[in-house]
């Protein structure tokens, strides 16, 4: 097939190209930098520098979508939220519209979107059957995923993808979280009662090339392991699988003083379960919160 990926630099983006590449699929990326993301990528890798002067997506097979500005690195000023809201839904309206256009269309696209689809749901048990609350980060995914979806047609499905915090050895939101560890200073977060979704890079990887495969599957999918823990009990396994202390619990109050209103991405959490992609066949290849840690810490 060829593939054109969006964020092929990014955490999940820099995993699943390799593994799309193991494949024999011809690879186009999408970015704003061709010489750096001509450094990290593949020689194999087609780079484009954009998409204003594409017409159609003719000749694509499968579209990916993993782009967007990292929506914890900076405090949620107006500015910022609009960022990060521009770097999501600008791209896929554009890929969207270009989907439409084709006369020969891609046969699917697999667009990101992220469990703050649901917002804070508390201690409810959350599937992809279920809405979400009025927060920001769902009024962003809900835009994301509603762009996304109008690309659908019986020539073209849509699969999106409602990620929780990817684990990974390098990157993404766990080598934030390993500093205080390091330091010694590691623990729960608030309360630690909130629900944290995980998923290790493989599942992530190879949930996107499950869904890739399979052309009956279409709509929303909880990327998440099928076990959720409480942030407790994630500090708790962070610090064993570290060796470190995991008992000097940061107060909600200075989480929010350091991080405003995005504090809720750490305060707040979602107890998913990933219902529609083990439904589907899948079997997660790491399912306990321990063994995950302690192949990427």
């Amino acid at each position: 097939m060829h593939i054109l990926l969006t964020g092929g630099t990014g955490l999940i983006g820099s995993h699943l190209v390799p593994a799309l590449l193991a494949k024999g699929h011809q690879i186009s990326v999408i970015s704003r930098d061709v010489a750096a993301a001509r450094e990290k990528l593949d020689s194999r890798v087609t780079i484009w520098s954009g998409i204003a002067q594409q017409k159609d997506l003719n000749g694509i097979d499968a579209v990916i979508n993993l782009a967007g500005e990292p929506i914890a690195d900076k405090r949620w000023s107006e500015q910022q939220k609009q960022r990060l809201c521009e770097s999501r839904w600008q791209i896929t309206e554009q890929l969207a519209s270009l989907i439409n256009a084709s006369s020969q269309p891609p046969q699917v696209l697999i667009s990101g979107s992220a469990s703050g689809f649901y917002g804070n749901s508390g201690e409810a048990i959350v599937t992809e059957e279920d809405g979400g609350q009025d927060e920001f980060t769902h009024q962003l995914c809900a835009r994301w995923e509603a762009l996304a979806l109008a690309a659908e047609s019986d020539r073209t499905r849509v699969c999106l993808l409602r990620t929780g915090v990817v684990l990974a050895k390098e990157g993404g939101a766990l080598t934030k979280m390993k500093l205080p560890f390091k330091m010694g200073v590691g623990g729960p977060i608030g309360s630690g009662k909130q629900y944290m979704p995980w998923i290790h890079i493989d599942d992530m990887v190879n949930g996107i090339l499950w869904l890739l495969e399979k052309p009956t599957l279409r709509g929303p999918f909880n990327m998440v392991a099928p076990y959720a823990v409480r942030n407790e009990q994630f500090a708790a396994t962070l610090g064993h699988t570290m060796h470190r202390p995991a008992f000097m619990r940061t107060p909600a109050g200075a989480i929010k003083l350091m991080m405003g209103e995005s504090a809720v991405l750490v305060l707040g959490g979602q107890h998913l379960l990933p219902k529609r992609l083990e439904e589907s066949g899948y079997r997660f290849k790491w399912v306990q919160l321990d063994q995950a840690l302690a192949d990427v810490v």
